[in-house]
């Protein structure tokens, strides 16, 4: 199974007399833009062998202070500069995790024969601040498919700090981690789905706990049939490739607060009989990043050592049209036993999910959240960058939208209205699975909502639109898998460890 190397990073206190590629900010201050990070010898230097600042060259080049532009210049004794825009002077983890992630990419495909070490000078001293650069570096230096020829890509990444305290290393280490599980997730959803599907994504999930305090349970098909898990045996039976159910479990001493995290993990979503058109299906190998986010984080919060229980549980199917499929005005029987009239057969992920969701709340976890590339619906609502988060209780979402703001992933609340539950009522079932074409996002929470315990907080992250990139890459995010919400999910367990 293929997977990313990730550079070597470490930190220094000063800029090397060889640095490799040196990257510097470019920002926004009261007196105009200003260089951040560029040495004093280095910049007497440039100055004085061509006759003018690196700022003034590096304009001329293109550069701003706009976050998301950078520049190469090229500089006396073979000297190369990258000058990343960072935006307001007084910056955040966010602006320079994205200023840094743009250089590091635009350095990663430089023609080099040899690989590439990058210095990162930006008058980081903040512990937050050097993760978000630190992040910005290893997220940005990240590409699945093999390097060409004339790139060889980042070995090494020096980020420059004044911070001697343990509380910089340990924000290193933190960013560290926490980069390897995104890149981890990316890998798994950029897997083509003939290599990855429920049989070796659960092989996969059993290889990343490989050597961590992880308790690590696989349903297969013929047990997931003998204890009635209706939804994934119906999703996953028009596959040759049976269905898994996956379980991490990290239960630290001393923890008192259990988060339960459920994953999507539809390895590729044909849509069924309810069959999607051509240029629909095309990247439906990433159908599964919700169940990637989850277990990626989860091995990264026990590498981590979180004083917090958390159990991971992944739905694993492959929804095909075949003799074998589950059809539209099918009455499915769930675990547990509610009864769930199938609406659409390209709704299949709230059926899988449904399972884990009873299955996962038998444990009385203190928190569930689940996570999935659920609905377009939430893609038209909030565009392609920005995933829909929805909670039975503000409090429960506040706490959610604030791990997202820490890790700097984009996340908007969308309601759950009254009128979204009536939407699924059924003459043959407990529930339908689809309401009609409105707020079908809102629908398809109201719909996963009736698996958890009211007694149980509970929410929703809908990753539709941002984890998967069809476009360009930009910041520190490629084409392709992004691995949204692995971050998020980090930073939530750290809130909630104590």
């Amino acid at each position: 199974m293929p997977t990313s190397t990730v550079p070597t990073i470490t930190l220094s206190t000063s800029v090397a007399k060889d640095p490799g590629v040196l990257v510097v900010g470019l920002a926004e201050a009261s007196e105009g833009e200003v260089l951040m990070g560029f040495p004093d010898d280095l910049a007497k230097s440039f100055t004085k062998t061509l006759g003018t600042d690196l700022a003034g060259v590096a304009r001329q080049l293109g550069a701003s202070a706009r976050p998301g532009t950078s520049v190469l210049v090229a500089g006396p004794g073979g000297l190369r500069v990258v000058v990343a825009g960072l935006g307001p002077i007084d910056v955040t983890p966010e602006q320079v995790r994205r200023a840094v992630g743009s250089a590091v990419r635009l350095v990663g495909g430089l023609s080099a024969s040899v690989p590439q070490t990058v210095t990162i000078s930006l008058e980081t001293t903040e512990p937050q601040v050097i993760k978000g650069a630190a992040e910005g570096a290893l997220l940005g230096a990240y590409s699945y498919r093999p390097a060409s020829k004339d790139a060889a890509g980042i070995a090494d990444v020096v980020l420059v700090t004044t911070n001697r305290k343990p509380e910089a290393r340990q924000a290193l280490d933190l960013a560290t981690t926490t980069a390897r599980a995104v890149i981890t997730a990316r890998d798994w959803v950029n897997t083509p789905a003939n290599l990855l599907y429920p049989e070796t994504f659960a092989d996969e999930a059993r290889a990343a706990a490989r050597g961590q305090k992880l308790a690590v349970d696989v349903w297969d098909d013929k047990a997931l049939e003998k204890e009635g898990f209706g939804g994934l045996m119906a999703v996953g039976g028009g596959s040759e490739r049976k269905p898994r159910l996956v379980k991490l479990a990290y239960a630290p001493r001393g923890a008192r607060f259990h988060l339960a995290l459920v994953g999507k993990g539809i390895t590729f979503d044909t849509g069924g009989l309810n069959l999607k058109p051509a240029d629909g299906m095309y990247t439906m190998k990433c159908d599964m990043a919700g169940a990637a986010a989850v277990l990626a984080a989860t091995v990264a919060i026990a590498e981590l050592g979180l004083r917090i229980r958390v159990t991971a549980w992944a739905s694993m199917a492959e929804n095909m049209p075949s003799g074998g499929s589950y059809r539209p005005s099918d009455v499915l029987t769930m675990y547990g036993g509610r009864t769930v009239e199938n609406g659409n057969s390209d709704a299949e992920g709230r059926l899988v999910m449904a399972d884990a969701l009873v299955k996962g709340s038998e444990e009385k976890p203190d928190l569930v959240l689940d996570v999935a590339t659920l609905t377009g619906a939430c893609v038209v609502a909030l565009g392609e960058r920005v995933a829909g988060l929805m909670a039975r209780d503000d409090a429960t979402a506040d706490l959610v939208l604030d791990a997202a703001e820490a890790a700097g992933e984009q996340f908007w609340q969308l309601p759950i209205p009254e009128d979204a539950r009536p939407k699924l009522d059924s003459r043959v079932a407990d529930l339908k699975s689809t309401g009609d074409k409105a707020g079908g996002a809102l629908t398809a929470a109201a719909f996963l909502s009736e698996f958890v315990p009211a007694e149980i907080p509970w929410a929703h992250l809908d990753i539709a639109g941002p984890a998967f990139n069809s476009g360009s890459p930009y910041d520190y995010t490629p084409a392709g898998g992004t691995g949204t919400g692995v971050r998020t999910l980090i930073a939530l367990a750290h809130a909630l460890a104590n």
